[in-house]
């Protein structure tokens, strides 16, 4: 993975910022030592930005499509109204039972559920409007998901959605991998589109914060 930020930047970022909860410290350590993918775990920096997103929103649905150990879910999930509900999901069975077994955890575990399989399916059989989503999965799917997604967002719901610089790899001419080209057509498509307004973001690997105008 191409680091795009400046190591020196990134660091003083991530000297002064909150620091992780001790589950979230102990998720992130263990995800490092024991995941060959750990670079895909959003971290601490990221991690209190989904969180502080949450908070100001107080979300009562948020869905999350990529839970992979389950960090960004328990750092959105902090965010949560008291009657609030995330709902996360992973297509990879062992991801799943490592979330699952983080998950428990955590002190406000009753108000997440993890739902295995494929999201496209599942995202249909889920019947709530949405305050917060945030899309950190297979990239040829994101356009897919954010057309399901868009119209059932609350007056007040926005979508993250991650990677949106992929390693740096939508800065090169020509743009080469089927993912780094999905995810440029994926930028195209939300800056095209009537309904919304964006911001990217150049927190790790890059954010989109997308909201109904």
């Amino acid at each position: 993975m191409t680091n795009i930020v400046h190591e020196r930047a990134e660091a003083y970022a991530d000297q002064f910022t909150s620091p992780e909860s001790d589950l979230l410290a102990e998720i992130n350590a263990q995800t490092r030592l024991q995941h060959p993918k750990a670079h895909m775990l959003s971290g601490k920096l990221q991690g209190q930005f989904l969180r502080m997103i949450s908070c100001m929103l107080r979300p009562k649905y948020i869905l999350e499509i990529g839970t992979f150990t389950g960090y960004s879910a328990i750092c959105l999930a902090e965010g949560l109204s008291s009657d609030g509900m995330l709902h996360t999901i992973e297509i990879r069975e062992e991801d799943a039972r490592t979330a699952e077994a983080n998950f428990s955890k955590f002190n406000r575990n009753k108000q997440v559920t993890l739902h295995r399989g494929n999201a496209l399916e599942i995202i249909d059989s889920l019947p709530f409007e949405w305050d917060l989503v945030f899309i950190d999965a297979d990239k040829t799917g994101y356009i897919q998901y954010y057309e399901k997604l868009v119209p059932r967002l609350s007056e007040r719901g926005m979508i993250l959605a991650d990677n949106v610089l992929f390693h740096g790899q939508v800065l090169e001419e020509p743009i080469s991998g089927k993912n780094a080209q999905a995810i440029q057509a994926f930028n195209e498509h939300v800056q095209k589109d009537p309904r919304t307004e964006q911001v990217i973001l150049t927190i790790r690997d890059g954010i989109s914060l997308i909201k109904r105008k």
